[in-house]
């Protein structure tokens, strides 16, 4: 195997899925979730150092930004649009962070678990006992922390699940919640594929069912449930879900993929510029590079800094390993090919450092987003690129590690 194409297998097969935010930032002289007034330029600016990487990977846009003590140290963005224009991205620009969502949803469900409206070891069978009758074997008993670990055993992307995302779950009478309520009802009448707690299984459906019981526990959106209790209490302004411009416009970092050709296609907003809104618990999250590192250095500085949404404690168990991820060699980008699994965190180990980075990465496959924390260092590094792909990849895992090499704990 050329060499230049084994160390992109390694670098893969060790981060598994870091394989799959302005003219203003924030001043984060009092933690990540200082006031959007006070938010004034601060921190060293990464675009000279981003531009090569353009060109070099074939990327319209990439931004970046690291995290220290609660501080964003250095950021830029730099790129286009849209590929093949001249429209310039910005600090406040949206980018799509797809799974990475996930570490969201999962914090959203230990606020409800301190707040007693759900426990960790709440079962589906719990909050639809009107479902019990229609449920395959063992579903109703897979608990909340099941299904955030991934161990629930409800199969993932599988040509038998994916129908369940197709419009035949949908009702035009119907906000998000009930649509959601609508695909709990066929998902559950599913087999699963091993026993809850058997085996680890990356499923987007899984975090799905997990955000559904949290609405019905509430009685809210989990999209309403997001920005009240994590973007607003962090100031993350331009936090939202979806296609990260606005129909019509483009008015943020289109979305891109290759199409037949080989051709570098982009994604206006609209039926194709994202997944399906109902699986939005398990990855439909944009928002710009400033607020993605205030989401980083609030984790990396295990709540210290900004509101204390949950206890320590509590966050320290989503950090905490639950699992090992068995190899997946084949794992498409954005999904989990290796290392351990938590409470919508992953563990790893990348060549340029002998301590663990906590991680994830994201993409909706046409965006791709990495965030790699060292909560024992307080540092953390987000990338973001609106492009998917092997060379993508590869791009933010080279950005990732000269950030690293340069702001890493010993600088």
């Amino acid at each position: 195997m050329h060499a230049g194409r084994s160390r992109r297998w390694q670098l893969r097969r060790a981060c598994g899925w870091l394989l799959a935010l302005v003219v203003a930032l924030p001043s984060l002289a009092a933690g990540p979730a200082a006031q959007a007034a006070e938010r004034r330029p601060a921190g060293e600016r990464l675009e000279s150092e981003l531009t090569p990487y353009l060109a070099r990977f074939q990327l319209p846009a990439v931004a970046a930004a690291v995290v220290k003590q609660g501080r964003i140290v250095a950021l830029g963005a730099v790129g286009t649009r849209r590929f093949g224009t001249d429209a310039p991205v910005t600090l406040t620009d949206r980018f799509h962070i797809g799974s990475d969502t996930k570490a969201m949803t999962a914090l959203l469900g230990a606020i409800l678990v301190e707040e007693g409206r759900l426990n960790w070891t709440t079962t589906v069978g719990d909050i639809y006992p009107e479902l019990i009758d229609k449920m395959s074997a063992g579903v109703k008993d897979i608990t909340l922390e099941q299904l955030l670990s991934h161990m629930s055993g409800i199969p993932g992307d599988t040509e038998e699940q994916i129908p369940l995302l197709g419009f035949s779950v949908t009702d035009e009478r119907a906000n998000l919640d009930g649509i959601r309520q609508t695909l709990v009802g066929k998902l559950v009448a599913q087999p699963l594929r091993t026993p809850p707690g058997v085996r680890f299984e990356y499923s987007n459906l899984g975090y799905t069912l997990a955000g559904a019981m949290m609405e019905r526990v509430t009685g809210q959106t989990w999209e309403e449930l997001m920005v009240a209790r994590i973007f607003n209490p962090l100031k993350m302004t331009t936090a939202g879900f979806g296609a990260q411009s606005t129909l019509g416009r483009i008015d943020a970092p289109l979305g891109h993929a290759l199409d037949e050709n080989g051709h570098i296609k982009a994604f206006l907003a609209g039926p194709w510029g994202d997944n399906p809104l109902v699986i939005g618990p398990a990855g439909t999250a944009h928002m710009s590079v400033i607020d993605f590192a205030t989401w980083a250095a609030w984790n990396a500085g295990e709540g210290r800094y900004g509101p204390p949404l949950v206890k320590p404690e509590t966050l320290r168990k989503l950090h905490a390993k639950v699992v090992d991820m068995p190899p997946r060699p084949d794992a498409p980008i954005g999904t989990p090919g290796s290392g351990g699994y938590g409470l919508g965190w992953g563990t790893t180990f990348l060549p340029f450092s002998p301590e663990p980075f906590l991680f994830h990465g994201g993409s909706n496959n046409m965006n791709l987003a990495y965030i790699v924390l060292q909560p024992k260092y307080d540092v953390g590094i987000v990338t973001m690129t609106n492009i998917t792909g092997e060379s993508a990849n590869d791009a933010l895992m080279a950005i990732t590690e000269a950030l690293y090499k340069r702001f890493g704990p010993a600088r």
